[in-house]
């Protein structure tokens, strides 16, 4: 078969990679693959908005610090001040893109900007309460339409392929076809999200299987700050409702977090005990307090309050959040409307500086995929699509000059199928999928202890042996390479988990809960796995 040849191979079609492949000058070859249908991905589902500074009465300088504040003091400065300074002009993008932002009721010719967790001013601009979805399927339309972008719809990757120490490609499954294809490349994106599918909660879609971040290890590329898993503190508690997140921009419009009562309505509102902030404190201070009420009053969820907002600002400002709402049977204007906290943002990843570059020649991490130091410890909301705009658009630079001085590599060797012989087997991989979930979910999350670190650690040691054996000796499927990766995923994030020796942002543990007075970041290497083997 021959192999696909490309000048740029971009794997993943959320806002990272979309905007990358626009970004890319147009003489540029260019291949997006997408694990699903090309919009399928966690920014689609993104309601609350991208945070910039447009208000007179806010600054550029009041976004860094806030920013600073919520990573808990892993961010990195520089990375932190160029990602805000780029906000406006990536926004101006997007607009001249067809993004249509909703505008203030009192003047047409501004935005309307919300305020968030975190946030010291007004600066969250948005489309209604579906900002994800009108950025992903106007830049999918461009995508398109771009005489030098090929999409590849239902292509899961399964490996990076290295050749003289250079990333030069990587082998893909084809989903519809089921065969093994080489795609060769100059330069190989990896923006292929966050890993939310490794918790048995979350807020993520189904593609969320940290597939890059596996891949980019496996290749020998550093890991770091796995352990800084964001909970959103609100997702709707219902059996029907799948990963349905009530925005924060909900309590940045006064929405209150109550404790179940007769009339739920009326029940307590309790976050002011644990932040003088209250509902606007950051999500890791949310969701614990969110966490430790259900723990300490044996519930199920709390409840999340707006009705004392009239009914007609509601139905304006969340229309999304509304009619899913009252799918489900709840009238966001007339009760409180139940919650929990799910996985929701990895602020680790594949380390990459401001332009992608990761640790491997000719390989680029960029989006949830990457840790650039923008998050540090905690991500400030809405943030993530700042992100992926702003450093797509830098990795565009630094590709497009790679690629205008590089050859394409030699000719690569097709994928080696005479190892696995085929299975119809599915037990052990369902089974894997629902242990290993509930496993992180168990033991890994809000709340942390040596002794369920070391408890996950056991557990997911065996899982890995299992997995990796069901793999070497079977034909490949979209359902085993996500475990694969998900298996890889969980324990980069427990051994990140269990080196911090402290509780800082998003890693609260029992046996440190203080913060170190020395801040550090948690760096994986495969060097490092070898030699805690031996």
């Amino acid at each position: 078969m021959k192999p696909y040849q490309y000048d740029v191979v971009i794997l993943g079609a959320g806002a990272a990679g979309l905007t990358l492949a626009l970004r890319l000058p147009k003489h540029i070859r260019v291949a997006v693959l997408s694990k699903a249908s090309l919009t399928e991905s966690a920014t689609l589902y993104a309601q609350g908005g991208i945070s910039v500074v447009l208000d007179k009465n806010d600054s550029v300088n009041a976004h860094i610090n806030d920013t600073l504040s919520a990573g808990a003091g892993l961010c990195d400065p520089d990375t932190v001040r160029y990602v805000v300074e780029n906000a406006k002009r990536s926004i101006e993008w997007l607009i001249e893109s067809g993004v249509a932002f909703t505008r203030s009721a009192d003047n047409k010719d501004e935005y309307h900007l919300t305020k968030e967790g975190g946030h010291s001013h007004r600066r969250i601009i948005h489309s209604a309460d579906a900002t994800g979805h009108a950025v992903e399927t106007t830049l999918a339309e461009q995508v398109r339409n771009a005489a030098n972008i090929d999409i590849f719809d239902d292509h899961i990757a399964i490996d990076l392929i290295k050749q003289d120490e250079r990333c030069v490609g990587a082998y893909v499954l084809n989903k519809s076809s089921n065969h093994i294809d080489v795609f060769s490349s100059k330069a190989t994106v990896l923006a292929t999200g966050g890993a939310g599918k490794a918790y048995l909660y979350t807020s993520n879609p189904d593609v969320s299987t940290g597939d890059g971040i596996a891949m980019a290890w496996r290749a020998g590329c550093r890991i770091g700050n796995m352990e800084f898993i964001q909970f959103h503190p609100t997702c709707l508690y219902h059996p029907d409702a799948k990963s349905f997140l009530m925005t924060e921009a909900l309590r940045g419009e006064g929405a209150k977090l109550r404790l179940p009562d007769k009339n739920a309505k009326e029940g307590k509102a309790f976050l002011h005990k644990f932040d003088p902030r209250g509902e606007l404190a950051p999500r890791d201070i949310v969701a614990r307090a969110i966490d430790y009420e259900i723990k300490r009053l044996g519930l199920d969820y709390v409840y999340l309050d707006i009705s004392h907002r009239d009914a007609d600002f509601i139905i304006e400002h969340f229309p999304t959040v509304y009619e899913r709402c009252k799918q489900l049977g709840f009238d966001l204007t007339k009760q409180a409307v139940p919650v929990v906290p799910a996985a929701h943002y990895l602020c680790g990843g594949v380390v990459a500086g401001i332009d992608g570059r990761t640790d491997l020649t000719g390989l680029y991490a960029i989006g949830e995929t990457a840790c650039t130091g923008l998050h540090g410890a905690n991500r400030m909301a809405s943030n993530s699509l700042l992100e992926c705009l702003v450093m797509a658009d830098a990795a565009a630079k630094n590709i497009a000059r790679l690629v205008d001085k590089t050859n394409y590599p030699d000719k690569l060797e097709p994928w080696d199928a005479s190892r696995v012989t085929p299975s119809l087997e599915t037990v052990e991989i369902s089974h894997n999928w629902d242990e290993l979930r509930r496993v992180m979910s168990d033991y890994v999350g809000i709340v942390r202890s040596n002794k369920r670190l070391k408890l996950a650690r056991k557990r997911i040691d065996n899982l890995k042996q299992e997995i990796n054996e069901f793999y070497s000796h079977h034909d490949v499927s979209n359902d085993l390479l996500e475990l694969r990766n998900l298996v890889t995923v969980a324990d980069l994030i427990v051994r990140s988990a269990m080196r911090r020796r402290e509780s800082r942002g998003l890693h609260y543990t029992l046996d440190y809960p203080g913060m170190s007075d020395v801040a550090s970041n948690t760096y994986l290497s495969l060097a490092d796995d070898q030699s805690d083997q031996s």
